[in-house]
């Protein structure tokens, strides 16, 4: 086996690996004369048959397990030959036909290309600074959570009269398309709030101004995102029957709404509320929190990222982006840049999460931060509670699945490396009000930039 080191740039390696045929011929041979004494053929006494006839029989599918192997021990040597560190695995790409290997008529020959983890100096987290936006929870935020609530289990009552904004209709509805029904598209007493956005836009607004009684012809279009492709981009009519108007009632925060929630009374509600919107903000806080450690991590290390992890990164990012444009019926074009400069953006996307990536892994590692398994247990049983009545399968596909566990624990151990970086750094609060608190991260920093 003869290994060449071909390319010699940044953090890539690439190497040529040549294992001559003959080497190969001897390697099929020698499997040949060990399987020989256990092979029964007809014509030939157990064990007699020669090697050169369990070649023509074996020698092909044999050859092929034995390019295998030599296609792993050449990857493995050429790693632990020029003692790199890989980033992952190595890419293995072929040279010339595999056929004429197998079937013994060439050498084999193959590249193999490394990307190295970079070396690099950490940052002291100790001498990170960083400002926590922190916003009081106020009697006005309570008040506003408890209307919420109120409007939420808002009790309705049948009137006369037209339909009008923020009422509740009671109907009986047929879509069809093209004359036809379709699935999905029928039910009976069915309640819709007008103004809700329920349904298909303009379906609602057609209802307004109807009685008890009326039946209409709502037409409308199904947008082109719509979710069922055969559905997208058609127009509809719904035959619709109103049996039932109903207006709301008036909006009461007092200790029976309390009881309809299982409490005893508003004071309790009241305490109930402030506790979850003290644990919403907390939430705001520490996530304005986090953005802001991995923006000083990202500042103050720099350092050559192995080009296949970026890439990868960045197909993952592109990949994403091109889906949503399509559900929401869009191109690249509608994002007001060309795809070269939008691709330039997202690949930055892409450095900053494999550097960030690499720091963390780095920061936790040499800290002793690991997620348990009872971590693990618990964020796999959370996420199986999505889906009732499939938590079993769901539960069995992570536990079996290794990049799916993987995928579960990256947030979890990145969120430890957080933790502990914002116990060492030199944190300063910094009182904001609740609008900035619930900012997107980049608005709330050119926010309080511009003062």
């Amino acid at each position: 086996m003869q290994i060449t080191e071909t390319v010699s740039e940044g953090l890539r390696r690439e190497y040529k690996v040549v294992v001559p045929m003959g080497d190969l011929d001897a390697k099929v041979t020698a499997r040949l004369e060990e399987m020989k004494p256990r092979v029964h053929l007809k014509g030939f006494r157990p064990g007699n048959a020669p090697v050169s006839f369990l070649k023509k029989q074996f020698g092909k599918s044999m050859m092929g397990e034995i390019v295998e192997e030599a296609v792993n021990e050449g990857s493995k040597k050429a790693i632990e030959d020029n003692a790199l560190k890989p980033a992952f695995a190595p890419q293995v790409e072929p040279v010339g036909e595999i056929e004429q290997v197998v079937d013994g008529k060439a050498d084999l020959e193959f590249t193999v290309k490394v990307d190295l983890m970079p070396d690099f100096e950490l940052a002291d987290p100790a001498k990170i600074k960083i400002e926590k936006l922190t916003a009081e929870v106020g009697d006005a935020d309570v008040d506003e959570a408890l209307k919420r609530l109120a409007e939420q289990s808002r009790s309705y009552s049948a009137r006369e009269g037209e339909a009008r904004l923020d009422d509740v209709v009671k109907i009986d509805f047929v879509g069809r398309v093209d004359g036809e029904e379709f699935q999905g598209g029928k039910a009976d007493d069915f309640d819709l709030l007008l103004g809700s956005g329920q349904f298909i836009p303009g379906f609602e607004e057609q209802l307004i101004g109807a009685k008890a009684g009326d039946t209409r012809d709502v037409e409308v279009t199904f947008p082109a995102e719509y979710g069922e492709p055969k559905l997208a981009g058609k127009d509809a009519v719904f035959t619709v029957t109103v049996k039932e108007v109903k207006a709301p009632d008036e909006l009461k925060i007092d200790d029976e709404l309390a009881k309809r929630l299982g409490l005893d009374s508003l004071g309790i509600l009241k305490d109930r509320v402030r506790d979850q919107v003290k644990l919403d903000f907390a939430r705001a806080t520490r996530l304005h929190l986090k953005r802001r450690i991995l923006d000083a991590l990202d500042a103050q290390h720099s350092f050559p990222l192995p080009p296949a992890m970026v890439e990868g990164e960045f197909n993952n990012i592109w990949n994403q982006v091109q889906t949503e444009l399509k559900r929401e019926g869009k191109t690249v074009a509608d994002e007001g840049k060309d795809e070269d400069e939008l691709k330039k953006e997202y690949h930055g996307i892409a450095e900053r999460r494999v550097r960030l990536g690499l720091v963390l892994a780095r920061l936790g590692e040499q800290n002793g931060l690991t997620v348990s398994p009872d971590e693990m247990q618990r964020a796999i049983a959370q996420r199986a509670r999505q889906f009732p009545g499939q938590e079993q399968q769901v539960f069995e596909f992570y536990t079996k699945n290794p990049q799916a566990q993987a995928e579960v624990r990256a947030p979890i151990f990145e969120d430890k490396v957080v933790d502990f970086i914002a116990e060492l750094a030199d944190v300063t609060d910094r009182k904001v009000d609740r609008e900035t608190l619930f900012m997107d991260p980049d608005e709330a920093a050119e926010k309080l930039k511009q003062g």
